[in-house]
């Protein structure tokens, strides 16, 4: 009997622990894509402020990150992953709305990469269109820690 409620114990304290660790990898996974959207964006800023060359192949990565990121961030939220970051409640109960934002900067970032900058004005309005919606969804759906 001892040896049965030890091993159920046992049973039901590994399942919390796998439960909280895939939650973890979860929010741990969105943060990265966040992460390489954000070092995206800082690589075009450079280009555009003049702190980095104009690189084409660098603009067309930075770009196309953003695009295939944004694409796949809206499903990282499934039910019960909010704890723990800085993501908004109102991903949740507004989730549509939340999703169009993501679609608007997924459909900015390819109406980039059909018709790239060739400089680093190009660049400067590029950074600045998908910026804006990047500030656009942050202001509902980050919250700030």
């Amino acid at each position: 009997m001892k040896f049965r409620t030890i091993t159920l114990a046992t049973a039901a304290l590994c399942l919390c622990f796998t439960a909280v660790s895939a939650k973890d990898a979860v929010v741990e996974k969105r943060e990265t894509m966040m992460k390489q959207i954000g070092g995206s964006m800082g690589a075009l800023a450079a280009i555009a402020k003049g702190t980095k060359p104009f690189d084409a192949d660098a603009v067309k990565t930075a770009v196309s990150t953003i695009s295939t990121n944004i694409k796949a961030f809206p499903d990282q939220f499934p039910a019960g992953s909010d704890a723990d970051s800085e993501a908004a409640p109102a991903i949740w109960t507004n989730n549509a709305d939340f999703r169009a934002h993501a679609a608007k900067l997924g459909s900015d970032a390819d109406m980039i990469l059909a018709a790239m900058p060739t400089d680093a004005a190009g660049v400067g309005k590029a950074a600045q269109t998908l910026g804006a919606n990047c500030g656009a969804c942050h202001q509902t759906y980050r919250l700030k820690k």
